[in-house]
């Protein structure tokens, strides 16, 4: 088993070499003077189970054509198996028609992949389960469940808590939650009027004198989960946490959450922390590279990858 690390978050590649104790494989990615990647393998691959580390977040396009090009050495290198470890999937929002003429840009990406070489796909917390549909390949799709409820349970170990869903789409991901936890479950109801603004409209379930903690899985611009720590904070809660997987924290999310009622934003890894998430007093990241290296382990020796929610 090989492990190749692309530019999007070599940290998080370094941290699952070292639970694997394995050493990254060595590779050049770099760029020509007018931005076009390139890509050389250094470490013969013949014949190898590859497994090649790159979430596809900003420069999402620059991001995905890295991995692509990574595929594709790897498919000419002769290796007998690669598998795309892709913690965040970009283009995972474009997953339907929402409009006449508009692309279905989450399948577009799957075949790029597929065609580029890949054998297979491990991911984490696709923002829609019908994106492993898209491809023609094994995809599994692990869950930041088990690294955010150890979280909470050490964190608000004897208190009330209640799992929120900031939107009625993210329901199933909250219940599921909230089932873990032994908590009980409310959803924000809200109407969005266009692309990056949301207005929360009204709460169904008890939040009163309760640690209300939100779960999602991305979080962007954060206006839904600001206007719904507001909302949450107006009806009484004690107070509100997020644990959300995928900080994309585009723009002024980050003072956005700075200056809102949230006590604390819990993101993972799977994208790579700018210096304003690293300096902020109310984020916090979660490793899930024990997570992901376990499933690689599995994946290459041809275990049971589902058991590890069980």
């Amino acid at each position: 088993m090989k492990i190749i690390s692309c530019n999007s978050n070599r940290p998080l590649a370094e941290a699952m070499g070292a639970c694997l104790q394995l050493r990254l494989t060595k590779a050049d990615v770099k760029r020509f003077s007018d931005m076009e990647i390139y890509v050389e393998i250094l470490e013969n691959v013949r014949g190898e189970d590859v497994f090649v580390i790159q979430s596809t977040s900003f420069p999402t396009n620059d991001n995905l054509m890295e991995l692509l090009i990574t595929l594709d050495a790897l498919k000419r290198g002769s290796a007998r198996r690669i598998t795309a470890v892709i913690p965040y999937f970009g283009y995972a929002r474009q997953d339907r028609k929402s409009a006449p003429r508009a692309p279905i840009s989450a399948k577009l990406v799957a075949n790029l992949i597929t065609t580029a070489g890949a054998d297979r796909v491990l991911t984490m917390d696709l923002h829609a389960g019908q994106i492993q549909g898209f491809f023609d390949i094994p995809v599994d799709n692990l869950y930041a469940e088990p690294v955010f409820s150890k979280d909470i349970k050490s964190r608000y170990n004897g208190d009330e808590i209640t799992v929120v869903s900031p939107d009625v789409g993210g329901v199933v991901r909250a219940r599921g939650m909230a089932r873990r936890l032994d908590a009980d479950l409310a959803i924000i109801d809200k109407r969005r009027e266009r692309a990056g603004v949301s207005e929360v409209m009204n709460i169904i379930g008890d939040v009163k004198d309760r640690r209300c903690i939100m779960i999602d899985d991305i979080v962007d611009s954060a206006g839904t989960l600001c206007n719904a720590a507001e909302a949450l904070t107006a009806a009484g809660a004690k107070s509100v946490s997020a644990y959300v997987t995928h900080g994309v924290l585009s723009g002024d999310a980050v003072g956005r959450v700075s200056a809102s009622p949230l006590e604390k934003l819990v993101v993972t890894d799977s994208i790579l922390a700018t210096e304003a998430v690293r300096l902020s007093n109310t984020m916090e990241q979660l490793t899930i590279a024990p997570l992901m290296a376990e499933a690689v382990s599995r994946i290459s020796t041809e275990s049971s990858v589902s058991s590890l929610f069980d």
